[in-house]
């Protein structure tokens, strides 16, 4: 059960309890030589251990995983890695000690990291011709969702009371909520042809107005976002304020998040939907017709699963586009994404495109050994006319390995001969015979030499 950086993140939240390794050791009734192998992670946490170190510390298991830092880990390393930065190579273990005993720090550079890229952005004129400098509010946005683990105490309580309030089977939500909108709040609401929206609002007629290119449980979502939006509205603000973000433009969107979960939390309520996943395994095309919602919609309230007294399959979301562009991410389980560049062409995700509509599986192995069940499809959104193209998107889910038998897409897989091995991204990945090698690792030289050809692009040294 133990993981990487579990030692230091222990010892972590020790130091900032003010614990001397002794006193910990006596709560835990372990000697405190051996709390100092598991702080060195020389030795393993049984699971009685964990649960007991939780309790002493008063931390969420969550916290012990050591997922955090992992992510954390992996971003130091793509930063560390940039040859433009000038530096000295960093050590992968200076990385790891960095992320698991000073995360906070580990955040700053990270920080200041992003801001030197827009600042390199500007000087290579890319900034816009107004002048204005770009702030990336959507990668503050994402941090904010995955600072949380996409999951929101009390934007859940608020949608259980609106739910119980609705008291009705999840095929007539719909119907309940466009009811409530009538009668509490005397909106009309009409399905039309809408030029460039696809929901519109005006407040002074209490008008709604829905594109009548929406699909049905499209139209759902956003007769829930609306109801959210007029009952739930100061709840979303007060949670906006706690997170103090940089911009207003990161505020809206930030906004507009929330009230997305909202309207998902109000659709798919967390306990009949957990209990739902559970009992379908977590089959997301069952889960989708069951509570009336589009396949995207049912992958995304799963990856929020994490109440801590009923905590669901810790999945992660990731939605792309073709060209690579990543629009939403979400990680309960700790699966570190890459955020400067693009992913692995191995991995699951790019394959889905190649067969619309269904959904590809793979058992992921990253070079750190951590295994992940993935499952993906790329699903396409209706046209607004003809001669549009139609946007096409992957959605993509995984867990660790170890909840493999929770889920449907495992069945039939061996988990052993099965494995894919994939890296962060080709930039950091020191696989030696990947023949889908878009680039050579930046930690190591090239080796060149026109006598021979290996099956991989870039043949390169071992790192020294």
């Amino acid at each position: 059960m133990s993981r990487p950086l579990i030692g230091r993140t222990i010892r972590r939240l020790r130091q900032d309890q003010g614990l001397a390794q002794a006193a910990l050791a006596g709560r835990l009734g372990i000697s405190a030589s051996y709390l100092n192998l598991i702080e060195h992670d020389q030795r393993g946490v049984t699971a009685a251990l964990l649960i007991k170190l939780a309790e002493t510390l008063r931390v969420d298991l969550a916290a012990l995983s050591g997922s955090s830092e992992r992510q954390l880990e992996q971003q130091l390393r793509e930063v560390f890695a940039d040859p433009l930065l000038g530096a000295d190579p960093v050590p992968d273990g200076e990385a790891a000690a960095l992320a698991a005993a000073s995360p906070a720090a580990a955040r700053g550079v990270l920080a200041l990291y992003r801001a030197w890229r827009v600042a390199r952005e500007d000087a290579g004129a890319i900034a816009l011709p107004s002048g204005r400098r770009i702030l990336l509010p959507t990668e503050e946005a994402r941090d904010f969702f995955a600072d949380r683990a996409n999951h929101f105490p009390e934007l859940e309580a608020a949608a259980d009371s609106l739910s119980a309030e609705l008291a009705v089977a999840p095929a007539e939500t719909n119907h309940a909520i466009a009811e409530r909108l009538r009668r509490r709040h005397g909106l009309t609401i009409r399905v039309a042809a809408l030029e460039g929206m696809l929901r519109g609002y005006d407040a002074g007629a209490r008008l709604l107005l829905l594109s009548e290119t929406l699909p049905r449980e499209s139209r759902g979502f956003h007769l829930a976002f609306q109801l959210a939006l007029l009952e739930l509205r100061p709840l979303v603000e007060q949670t906006l304020r706690a997170a103090q973000p940089s911009t207003a433009e990161a505020g809206g969107l930030i906004r507009i998040g929330l009230l997305n979960y909202l309207a998902a939390a109000v659709l798919m309520p967390y306990a009949p939907f957990a209990a739902a996943a559970r009992d379908l395994r977590h089959d997301v095309d069952a889960l989708a017709s069951r509570f009336g919602v589009s396949f995207e919609q049912a992958c995304q309230r799963l990856a929020s699963l994490q109440r801590p007294s009923a905590r669901g399959v810790p999945f992660f979301f990731l939605r792309v586009d073709p060209a690579g562009n990543v629009s939403k991410r979400f990680s309960a389980t700790g699966f570190p994404f890459a955020r400067f560049g693009g992913s692995c062409p191995r991995w699951v995700v790019h394959a889905a495109l190649a067969s619309p509509g269904s959904i590809r599986v793979q058992i992921a192995r990253l070079p750190d050994g951590a295994t992940f069940l993935c499952f993906a499809r790329a699903v396409i959104a209706p046209t607004a006319g003809w001669g549009e193209p139609p946007p096409v998107h992957v959605i993509a889910m995984g867990c660790d390995i170890g909840h493999a038998a929770d889920v449907i897409y495992a069945d039939g897989l061996d988990p052993e001969r099965a494995v894919v091995g994939i890296g962060l991204s080709c930039r950091l990945c020191d696989r030696p015979d990947c023949r889908s090698r878009a680039f050579p690792p930046l930690e190591h030289r090239l080796a060149l030499d026109p006598s021979t050809a290996g099956a991989s692009p870039f043949r390169f040294e071992a790192r020294r």
